[in-house]
């Protein structure tokens, strides 16, 4: 009995010893909670502030002020004044935010001039400045609530402090921590300002475009409207001849991206692996053959080939005289022909890039693996698709999601070499367009500015769902501390 009860007991013992262990866990990752949490948040400053805290929500900097911060409570006085006049001066934000709803309903008049005997064109709305301004407004208001927010927040912790009896920094010494505990901010606020103006602005206002009629079609470019998302249904049908171009380009993008990325991956692979060998002899020239074209510019090379395979190009010129055919190839006027001279060309552009990328991993890979498998009896074959072929993938996943991404918005080798050909008639769509390219025929060629945009968006939902499944189910995702 003696050594069941012991049993038991150690089982008692080891139940009450885990149970601890997670207690202790878990008042640990509370009190780490609370170390990280912000004493002086917006939150706290709304229950627990002062009436000095209270009056910067109104007057800004108030609470600084009052506890001997001046310089730093001016700089939020004059944000606010600065805010104030840019909203209510006249055509200031408040009125462009105003005229946001309808973009715009005065149209341009054409008033005879009894004085001067001649037409005067009153200008009425535009509702792509409208637009811009509108969306530039309520980002310089979003960054006003961010400083609004920022001023509450340190007129509680002056507060705070001086209950407390410490130290309140001026504001020399504010701009002391900037090269020190916060040097994050300074050397952040920069990059995050261009960012914002530059980037995410633009593709803001660029990606509201496709929620309008904004279109040469209806002559809808300088007054437009709201439109919901009809411009989306429109795409996204099966039945509006968009939407048939839009499935059938969708589709051709996919093939070509696939196609594009892992035939350059395997047979620049290929193509390295023979060079590597130790038989190889002349490496070096092999590389360099292989990687002239480089040296040449894209572009160039692609306009030299869109030459060649021109009907009376040099291509069937030669072999018209060769007596190999009769008639020239349709290299650009049949959709398969096509859509295979592209790809093809692609790999001879490609190629040398892969191959310099995989002759690095190549190198990289231990020999011991490669003298254990031989030693265990591995052929060749099984040496590729056991060593070599995991470890590049495992480094070259991330690389390969990028190709995929670059081969989606591809525009140079298609619009360069085929331009998209050949275009059946009533379409802007040809059959070897991509998603980038027609999107630029939409807009520059035909001013369909609002279905350009509704394309814009889609290509990227299907960039993102492509590259977040992708880099999820790789190793390198899941295994980020290295190969094994």
């Amino acid at each position: 009995m003696i050594p069941g009860r012991l049993f038991c007991y150690k089982d008692v013992m080891f139940a009450e010893a885990e149970d601890k262990k997670l207690a202790d866990a878990a008042d640990e990752e509370k009190s780490s909670v609370r170390s990280f949490a912000d004493p002086y948040s917006f939150g706290n400053a709304m229950k627990k502030g002062n009436a000095f805290t209270y009056l910067s929500c109104i007057i800004m900097g108030a609470g600084n002020i009052a506890h001997k911060q001046i310089v730093k409570g001016l700089l939020f006085l004059c944000c606010e004044i600065g805010y104030l006049w840019f909203l209510l001066k006249p055509y200031g934000g408040e009125y462009w935010i105003s005229k946001l709803p309808s973009l715009g309903d005065t149209q341009q008049v054409k008033v005879w001039n009894d004085a001067k005997g001649v037409f005067e064109y009153k200008a009425g709305d535009n509702s792509q400045l409208i637009l811009l301004y509108a969306i530039a407004a309520l980002f310089m208001t979003a960054v006003f609530i961010f400083v609004w927010q920022m001023t509450v927040r340190s007129a509680y912790q002056a507060q705070c402090l001086a209950a407390e009896g410490k130290h309140i920094n001026t504001f020399k010494e504010d701009m002391a921590t900037l090269l020190d505990e916060n040097t994050h901010a300074l050397l952040m606020f920069l990059p995050v300002m261009f960012l914002m103006i530059f980037t995410v602005l633009p593709l803001i206002y660029m990606m509201s475009m496709a929620f309008t009629n904004y279109s040469k079609i209806g002559n809808k470019l300088i007054l437009f409207d709201w439109v919901g998302l009809k411009n989306f249904l429109k795409v996204l049908s099966f039945s509006s001849s968009v939407g048939k171009q839009f499935w059938g380009v969708l589709e051709w993008t996919i093939i070509w991206a696939f196609f594009a990325t892992f035939l350059n991956f395997f047979l620049g692979t290929l193509v390295a692996m023979m060079i590597n060998r130790p038989r190889t002899h002349c490496k070096e020239l092999w590389r360099f053959c292989f990687t002239l074209s480089i040296a040449v510019p894209q572009f160039v090379s692609l306009l030299i080939m869109h030459t060649m395979l021109q009907p009376e190009g040099i291509v069937n010129r030669m072999l018209k005289s060769q007596g190999l055919i009769t008639s020239s190839l349709p290299f650009f006027s049949n959709a398969t022909w096509a859509r295979v001279t592209v790809i093809v060309i692609d790999l001879w552009v490609g190629i040398p890039y892969t191959l310099l990328q995989v002759t690095g991993i190549l190198k990289n890979i231990p020999s011991d693996l490669y003298e254990a498998a031989r030693v265990d009896g591995a052929n060749s074959v099984q040496t590729f698709f056991h060593i070599t072929l995991p470890y590049m993938l495992f480094v070259m996943t991330p690389y390969l999601i990028t190709t995929f991404t670059g081969n989606i918005n591809n525009f140079n080798v298609i619009y360069l070499l085929s331009g998209g050909a050949p275009v059946p008639v009533g379409d802007s769509a040809g059959k070897t367009d991509l998603l980038v390219t027609w999107l630029y025929k939409l807009s520059v060629d035909q001013q369909n500015y609002c279905t350009a945009a509704v394309i814009g968006i889609l290509t990227f939902m299907v960039l993102g769902f492509f590259s977040l499944i992708a880099y999820h189910s790789s190793g390198s995702y899941k295994n980020e501390e290295g190969f094994r």
